[in-house]
């Protein structure tokens, strides 16, 4: 099989095992075809206000400053004497458009909605705007679209400012709750004028909904302890007040309007959300208005014993927390309309101002509706799995779904109201049981595909190594031939796996099983199907190595199961890639070459002096939590000296002459690494004036970003002159997108590559010149073993765990990002400030990059002067990663804490995300260093 297919064959599998993680662990939690449930209870409230403060987190809303007094005056007026108040606790990911739809719509996100960025729609979703008679909203074009647009019937009304007012260089993000305030404030005066829309408003089940996003901008711009988030905070209460009291006049005072304040997520210290640390679960919520009781005292109240309360002074109130998906069912209760169809919020009569019969016949209701997704969801599953194989959920078959209902209507028809809000609890918590049951029951099966497809694809390229990179024989001899198990023949194998496929098939396809399961079932048949045909040249192989070196080899298995894990460990704990780190250092000194140059010891000690300088990054704080712009003026600086040395060196120690425009290319970079740390600079004075980005710093910051993807393929590409005008070019971007170490990090990482090559190549026997022509050889097909090509030895087994060392610890060596949370809108400030997902997305993913290309290159250098053929080690580094990967398919969990879940999802995401990558490494990293645009064949046309 040529190098490129097997490419896109690994990328087609391993996208198949990226994908199975979402079907195995995130099935949809939508359900249709349910009918809409309402209590019979005249509803307290003809209309309710929603103010979502995007990114308030609950202690910096609920603690006191430091002089003892309360910075949202009004609100605390409400929760110590006319309302309720406690905690909204909300789910992973800790994002806008998860909060949002678990607050309006009352589920947990589909996980599918990431891969549109949380922008539209996955699929239609019912909420209480849709349910309302109408829905008035203001705020941010990037909430408010995707509740319009899932309402049916037209009656959500929406008003939302430019994106281009996002502006994270804004002196003051307050602007924007300013800007909601007012255009709602507008928009009643217009009312009293216009006969239509105040009859509109007059009506009864409408909504209000206040999109707050300033205090997310500012805990992103200037973190949520700095005065301008504490200010904004003041502005949003001042907002509030200002609001309640218009809303009293237009309606005469008549009580009618209840108000619901909370947010979508908190935020960190440092200025991010997305994952599940407390600051980013833990957001406030405040309710008053009709239908809302007032203040619980203690001996009424719910107790709590994490201290919260009393750390906020609010001790002497009950406080009364909630999920943030019951906020939904809350609000439907309130302005009496349906529940939405897919809610799976547990209504909190507690903060109802209700009788209890009407407390009672609500939690019904609410019981109703979410037993009627279980019941849904229990039918598709009867209908999609054999009969003789589905297994009902026991807790809550359908004899006892009749009986539980009929027992809870007979308690309210004899008046025993609080034994029928105990029943509605228990078949509440029964249906959310069993729909997590039914949501999850095809988990196993699915498991075990996908294992066995893992086991079937590691085996293929295990047999792959084997047999053509080996140097053993693989030829079978007549006597082989008729001791080879007649079970094994190509034949029986081809018809046992022909029958087997087709029986999967035949079961999947009366099920109606989703299409994926196909290729989750059908892929391990294949895989080892080629394995099996190939049974006799692994076993062959296997014996002849183990006979031979058997020694050496378990050694080697050892050392590289060792290093993995180890790096399975990193993920959890940085620190240990500075422990793996430090032992490579010491791995020269252990090598045992004899009779060392002058040279070869210089290589040596820089190896280990530049290992130790790298494992002090892992041990320092993850980038993004401070932002030091003097480290990057510092990186810049030492860039500068660094590449002045580096060129001259090279010049010296080139005598070949051979790169005629080389050294013009080389001060283009010097150049803009000047420049850009200039930029750096300049940028951040202006950010930190509120004057905005300057244009020529946006033009400069792109212009050289499109330099770095041009300047390498305009060169020689001998070694060492490619490497360095590789790592010269992407220098000048990093730095533009770099807030603090990680300028330090990349030099330090450029100096450690540059000793490992030297150091590679003195292990080798055959003394290549390091300014060996890379072009001698085409990485993108396969290579023929011949006079500069050999096969696999022991030590390659160390270069490629020694590549997978380096590429992880590029990736968290300045920031553990397999969590979302790491995100800093201040690393692109130098090519924008206002709030683009996309665009700050990708130039984040780029900063993540390019550390990772600067370590493939210099590892399709190490093939060269090793004489390896490029697809042997591509195969040995594949099969480690796709090791590392099972690993951590069995570490995800969708229990525990929140923070347990998103690291365990994220982690296995990134591996997988890695393992296809690192494919696209290699032909990336090929082009770069092996591709040249001829300077004089330009000119020529």
């Amino acid at each position: 099989m040529e190098t490129w297919l097997l490419v896109v064959t690994g990328i087609f599998v391993h996208l198949i095992f990226f994908y199975s993680i979402f079907d195995i662990y995130f099935t949809s939690p939508l359900v249709h075809g349910m009918s809409p449930y309402t209590a019979p209870v005249k509803p307290p409230a003809k209309r309710l206000v929603l103010f979502v403060t995007d990114g308030l987190r609950a202690d910096k809303f609920f603690t006191l400053d430091e002089d003892g007094k309360t910075r949202a005056h009004y609100l605390r007026n409400v929760i110590e004497n006319v309302g309720a108040w406690g905690v909204s606790h909300t789910r992973v990911p800790t994002e806008s458009r998860p909060g949002h739809v678990a607050m309006i719509a009352g589920f947990y996100e589909d996980v599918s909605a990431v891969a549109k960025g949380w922008k539209e729609n996955p699929v239609e979703f019912d909420s209480v705007f849709n349910e309302s008679r109408y829905t008035w909203s203001w705020g941010s074009p990037d909430i408010l679209p995707m509740f319009a647009k899932g309402a049916s019937g037209g009656h959500v009304f929406m008003d939302y400012y430019p994106s281009e007012n996002e502006d994270f260089a804004a002196s003051d993000a307050s602007k924007l709750d300013t800007w909601v305030f007012d255009k709602i404030k507008v928009f009643f005066d217009s009312a009293k004028n216009n006969v239509t829309l105040q009859s509109m408003m007059r009506r009864d089940k409408i909504v209000f909904f206040l999109h707050l996003l300033g205090l997310d901008t500012n805990g992103h711009s200037h973190k949520p302890f700095s005065e301008d988030y504490m200010e904004n905070i003041r502005t949003v209460d001042k907002g509030i007040e200002n609001l309640v009291k218009l809303m009293d006049e237009f309606y005469h005072h008549d009580n009618a309007t209840a108000y619901v304040m909370s947010a979508d997520h908190g935020m960190t210290d440092w200025g991010s959300h997305g994952a599940g640390h407390p600051s980013e679960t833990l957001t406030p919520l405040v309710m008053w208005g009709a239908g809302v009781r007032g203040p619980n005292r203690p001996g009424n109240a719910e107790e709590y014993k994490d201290g919260f309360s009393q750390v906020w002074s609010l001790g002497g109130i009950g406080r009364k927390d909630v999920q943030q998906a019951d906020i939904a069912p809350l609000m439907s209760a309130l302005i009496g309309v349906p529940f939405p169809l897919n809610s799976v919020g547990t209504l909190p009569i507690d903060l109802l101002n209700m009788s209890v019969p009407e407390k009672a016949q609500m939690l019904f209701a609410n019981a109703q509706q979410i037993l009627a997704q279980f019941q849904v969801k229990m039918e598709e599953k009867r209908l999609t799995t054999l009969k003789l194989v589905f297994r009902p959920f026991g807790p809550l078959t359908e004899d006892k779904q009749v009986f539980m209902l009929r027992n809870i209507k007979n308690l309210l028809k004899n008046g025993l109201y609080d034994e029928a809000i105990k029943e509605s609890y228990t078949l509440i918590s029964s249906a959310l049981e069993g729909l997590r049951y039914y949501q999850t029951y095809d988990r196993l099966f699915l498991g075990v595909s996908i294992v066995c497809g893992y086991l079937g694809w590691m085996s293929y390229i295990l047999t792959l190594i084997l047999r053509e990179h080996c140097g053993l024989s693989t030829e079978r001899t007549a006597l082989d031939k008729l001791r080879h198990p007649s079970v094994l023949s190509d034949t029986c194998i081809n018809v046992t796996a022909g029958v087997v496929m087709i029986i999967v098939f035949t079961l999947l396809t009366v099920q109606s099983l989703p299409w994926t399961n196909y290729l989750y079932c059908l892929l391990p048949v294949i895989l080892w199907t080629v394995v099996l045909k190939r049974w006799f040249t692994f076993k062959c192989a296997l014996q002849h190595l183990l006979a031979t070196r058997k020694f050496e080899i378990i050694l080697a298995v050892l050392f590289c199961i060792g290093g993995l894990e180890i790096l399975v460990a990193g993920f959890f704990h940085r620190e240990l890639l500075s422990v793996g780190l430090v032992c490579m250092g010491l791995w020269p000194l252990a090598s045992g070459i004899p009779r060392l140059t002058c040279s070869q010891k210089t290589s040596q000690y820089g190896w280990c002096i530049s290992c130790i300088l790298l494992s002090i990054f892992p041990l320092l704080p993850v980038v993004g939590r401070d932002i030091n712009y003097n480290l990057v003026l510092l990186a810049g600086v030492l860039g500068v000296i660094i590449a002045v040395i580096a060129v001259l060196k090279l010049n010296t120690s080139d005598r070949s002459k051979r790169n005629t425009h080389i050294g013009l290319l080389f001060q283009i970079c010097i150049i803009l690494i000047i420049i850009s740390t200039i930029v750096v600079y300049t940028t951040s004075q202006s950010i930190k004036a509120a004057t905005g980005l300057p244009w020529v710093n946006r033009l400069i910051s792109w212009s050289t970003l499109a330099s770095a993807l041009v300047l390498p393929l305009l060169s020689e590409t001998g070694i060492l002159h490619r490497l360095l005008l590789i790592a010269l070019s992407v220098l000048p971007t990093y730095l533009l997108l770099s807030i603090s170490h990680e300028g330090l990090f990349i030099l330090c990482l450029c100096i450690t590559l540059y000793f490992w090559l030297r150091v590679e190549s003195d292990q080798n026997k055959k003394k290549t010149p390091i300014y060996l022509q890379l072009d001698k050889a085409d990485f993108c097909v396969e290579l023929k073993i011949g006079d500069n090509q050999r096969q696999l030895v022991i030590s390659d087994i160390r270069r490629a765990l020694f590549y997978i060392f380096f590429i992880l610890t590029a990736f968290f060596g300045t920031g553990n990002i397999a969590s979302i949370n790491s995100f800093e809108p201040a690393s692109v400030y130098c090519f924008l400030t206002v709030f683009n997902p996309f665009v700050m997305g990708t130039l984040m993913m780029l900063k993540n990059v390019i550390p990772l290309i600067l370590v493939s290159c210099v590892f399709t250098a190490i093939h060269v002067t090793s004489h390896i053929p490029t697809r042997a080690l591509f195969l040995l580094v594949l099969l480690m990663s796709d090791l590392m990967a099972i690993n951590f398919f069995f570490l995800v969990q969708d229990y525990g804490s929140w923070l347990e879940i998103g690291t365990s999802i994220s982690h296995y995401v990134i591996v997988m995300c890695m393992n296809i990558f690192l494919m696209l490494l290699f032909v990336l990293s090929n082009i770069l260093t092996s591709k040249r645009i001829s300077l004089n064949k330009v000119k020529s046309k």
